[in-house]
């Protein structure tokens, strides 16, 4: 997404003149956030979710996805809210997200998908450094859209895997799915 840098004062901002502009956004709450459309793979409707007993109130469970077990991670919940009620328009978002050693595809739970917009850099906000109801860590920037705030999450760190397995006790996402199996 964009590029980490030094501020003055050991601060850590993000350069965002290399950002992708196309994001998706969706609803959570009363809160519109967006992820980097080049994260997204597909957009599914929810259902046929198998839960898996014992793992945290934000990982709802798994489906299958042509063959592959992807885990599908209650976006509200994994923020430290309550979990997410089912409506008409709830659904799930396949992202692909990195760690140090391959990619992984993981479902996102969301109130409803709203839209691809074009957010360009410089419309683009460091996220604040305190006041948001999410950890900073998890804000990539604050996008400006008619005259709106969207939440651009960091989706690498919201999903991570290395933080999701030890918040399940799993070695990874892998594991997580076996559990399912």
């Amino acid at each position: 997404m964009g590029q980490v840098v030094k501020a003055k004062g050991g601060a850590v901002a993000v350069k965002v003149d290399e950002a992708p502009s196309q994001y998706l956004t969706f609803a959570l709450g009363s809160e519109m956030f967006a992820v980097g459309i080049l994260n997204v793979k597909e957009i599914i409707e929810y259902g046929n979710l198998t839960e898996i007993p014992m793992m945290p109130a934000f990982i709802r469970g798994v489906i299958n996805l042509r063959g592959s077990v992807v885990p599908v991670i209650d976006l509200s919940a994994r923020f430290g809210g309550s979990q997410t009620e089912v409506g008409r328009r709830t659904c799930i978002v396949i992202v692909e997200v990195e760690d140090d050693e391959a990619k992984h595809d993981i479902g996102i739970m969301v109130d409803a998908v709203s839209e691809v917009l074009d957010i360009p850099g410089s419309e683009i906000e460091p996220p604040p450094a305190f006041g948001a109801k999410i950890r900073a860590d998890f804000i990539f920037g604050m996008g400006k859209v008619a005259g709106k705030f969207v939440i651009i999450l960091n989706i690498n760190k919201v999903l991570s895997v290395e933080e999701i397995a030890l918040l399940t006790g799993a070695d990874g996402v892998g594991e997580v799915a076996a559990a399912a199996g």
